[in-house]
């Protein structure tokens, strides 16, 4: 074994999500394993397959029997969420440092080490910040645009919310993996019960294979799950929205109720109170998405009290188990 691998507790421990990930999961092994090796530091890596289709699941097998001594595979029965995979992770690491990293390589294994110096220098939180993006035109104006959102609704500042190359203490990973939510942000919730968190810039890659798994409105979802789940503004702000278009149409209709009266129109302008058709479209439209909203809050209410698992495990792979741990009960998660 090469450099601090060897050693039965590591002080690195490197969470990877996966899920249908077939396709990029071999060139994956061939980089995240030699750059944890040159860090000369004790290490585990951790991947959560969530409920991949393809041959991810047997790929992570014949990785596990390759590296036993630093490989770990939690197999979930279903597919319930790349967060809800991460926390599965932090419920199983062993080390002082925490690393987040997905499967995909657009963020090469390699910057860990960029991560884990400001580390060194006393954070104990550090976000990514990917230099320069090879995404979609589309996806990074819609990243940009929710980030502003974001910050000022719930005064979480993360510069790339997008970014999922991250680095915790232990104690931090400790406190998300204990939080009994439903539905989290997990870099959003770690920012929450920071003490010195900082942000660097990490390269960026086009995915060696496959394709994202965020679609366009898994991306709204997220964020909409991302505001709601974190602040009471957007409630606030509709509450306000709702009295002033209130105020504003009892306005319009004396407004017009008086120029008719004014005009001789003394019908017209009785009529003019009832008019249905002043602002009745965007009047409905503030309804529908009040009690959209409302319902939002009110589902996340509905999901907690359940208290359903967010997770249930199908195999553990480890080499402190024997060789393959049948998980018989349901870990602490719900589906996303």
């Amino acid at each position: 074994m090469t450099g601090g691998a060897s050693m039965s507790i590591p002080r690195l421990s490197v969470v990877v999500p996966v899920y249908n990930e077939e396709a990029g999961l071999p060139a994956l092994f061939l980089r995240l394993y030699p750059a944890l090796d040159a860090l000369a530091t004790p290490y585990e890596v951790i991947f959560v397959d969530d409920g991949s289709r393809d041959r991810s699941a047997a790929l992570l097998k014949d990785q596990f029997l390759a590296r036993p001594d630093v490989t770990r595979v939690v197999l979930f029965n279903a597919n319930y969420g790349q967060h809800t995979a991460i926390i599965a992770g932090f419920e199983r690491v062993r080390g002082e440092r925490v690393v987040t990293l997905d499967a995909d390589l657009q963020n090469p294994p390699e910057e860990i080490a960029r991560l884990l110096t400001q580390m060194d220098a006393g954070h104990d939180y550090v976000g990514g910040v990917r230099r320069t993006r090879a995404d979609v035109w589309w996806r990074r104006l819609a990243s940009r645009a929710m980030n502003r959102l974001r910050e000022r609704i719930t005064r979480i500042r993360m510069t790339d919310q997008g970014c999922m190359l991250r680095a915790y203490s232990r104690d931090i990973v400790d406190a998300v993996a204990a939080s009994r939510e439903v539905s989290t942000y997990i870099p959003a919730l770690a920012y929450t019960f920071a003490h010195n968190p900082t942000e660097v810039e990490v390269a960026h890659e086009e995915r060696a294979a496959g394709e994202s798994k965020y679609s366009l409105y898994r991306l709204i979802r997220l964020n909409f799950d991302l505001v709601t789940g974190f602040s009471l503004v957007p409630l606030q702000a509709f509450s306000l929205i709702g009295m002033l278009v209130a105020a504003g149409s009892v306005l319009l209709y004396a407004i017009v109720a008086v120029q008719r009266v004014l005009a001789g129109d003394y019908i017209g302008g009785l009529k003019a109170l009832w008019d249905r058709d002043i602002l009745q479209f965007f009047l409905i439209g503030v309804v529908l998405f009040g009690v959209g909203l409302v319902g939002e809050y009110v589902g996340r209410i509905y999901q907690q009290v359940r208290d359903r698992p967010r997770y249930v495990v199908r195999a553990v792979l480890e080499r402190d188990a024997t060789t393959v741990e049948i998980a018989a009960d349901a870990m602490n998660a719900k589906p996303e």
